[in-house]
């Protein structure tokens, strides 16, 4: 029995085919024209049916059929020819175009793979930058920090500063007052002594009251000048403390100096800050060498108060073995 789809009619038609191509219609090609379907003996059996049904060709017919199957067949294969021409025409311009086609996807590939690593590239970049400009923040505000804390110091040192020139200023006060103190004092023991010098010429009885007077007075005069050495001696502690203060906040200047130097090598955006700070570095630098010129006269006139002190201890002792020796011709 025939399979589904093989039948007489179909075995014909591909029969017809292939004699219309000059080939013989063999078992085998029948079974290829029909695309490789159906039995073989099923082939065999209508090819045997379809040969029986077939008119004997005689003469002149068996003669025409010939030539007809002839010239059917070279149109046949003329037809194939040039059915095959645009086939093959078709199928040159179709690798071309594929090469093509493959050649530009082979480039865009290369492209991608480029723009790719680009971007790669780009985004490593971008992510150094991000870390880079992170990091000059992080300094940034390390540096702004910095700087408000060497301002805030520097108000102080200029705080401290101030304080001890007031202090300097009181001891040149004092310091006036006790020189005024000691010519007031000066002066009072010359004229006295004048006094004394005039008294006693015109009257030695009265000059024993007169020494004792100079004695009280050369008491109180004493308990002065020891009062004067005491000041004087708490003069020169205070300047002491003084210069060590002064040489404390020089210390304290030079090493904020110093900090402030090493700092704003790190920052371009603090050189006015640091130009202004060198200047009061510099002005108090002078201010503290002033400070001690000023301390150096000081202890000077601390000396000189102390030599005078002296001389007048030695003209009250003279003034008294004066006195003692006036007393002693009296009684004799």
């Amino acid at each position: 029995m025939a399979r589904g789809g093989i039948n007489k009619a179909v075995v014909q038609t591909a029969r017809l085919a292939l004699l219309a191509r000059g080939e013989h219609p063999s078992i085998d090609a029948v079974r290829i024209e029909m695309g490789n379907t159906g039995s073989k003996t099923t082939i065999h059996r209508y090819l045997k049916e379809l040969e029986g049904s077939d008119p004997k060709p005689t003469g002149a017919t068996a003669s025409l059929n010939e030539e007809l199957t002839e010239l059917v067949a070279r149109l046949a294969q003329r037809l194939e020819e040039q059915a095959q021409a645009p086939l093959a025409e078709a199928a040159t311009a179709f690798e071309a175009q594929r090469a093509s086609l493959q050649q530009t996807l082979t480039q865009a590939t290369a492209e991608q793979a480029r723009l790719q690593q680009q971007l790669n590239v780009q985004g490593v970049a971008l992510s150094e930058e991000s870390a880079r400009l992170r990091e000059t923040h992080s300094m940034l505000q390390s540096e702004q920090t910095r700087n408000a804390g060497l301002s805030q110091a520097l108000s102080d040192a200029q705080v401290r500063l101030k304080d001890k020139q007031a202090q300097i200023s009181s001891l040149e006060e004092k310091h006036l007052h006790a020189r005024d103190a000691l010519e007031h004092y000066r002066s009072a023991i010359k004229e006295q002594r004048e006094q004394e010098q005039r008294r006693h010429e015109g009257q030695l009885q009265q000059l024993q009251m007169e020494v004792r007077q100079a004695q009280q007075s050369a008491m109180v005069r004493q308990d002065e000048i020891t009062q004067l050495h005491r000041d004087n001696e708490r003069l020169l502690t205070e300047n002491r403390a003084t210069l060590r203060e002064l040489s404390l906040t020089r210390e304290q200047l030079s090493e904020i100096r110093q900090q402030h130097e090493q700092h704003m090598a790190h920052s371009r955006h603090s050189d006015s800050e640091r130009t202004l700070l060198q200047e009061r570095l510099r002005v108090a630098s002078l201010e503290c060498e002033t400070l001690q010129r000023s301390s150096a006269e000081h202890q000077q006139a601390g000396q000189q108060l102390q030599l005078r002190l002296a001389n007048t201890e030695a003209q009250l002792q003279a003034l008294q073995a004066a006195a003692l020796e006036a007393a002693t011709q009296s009684d004799s």
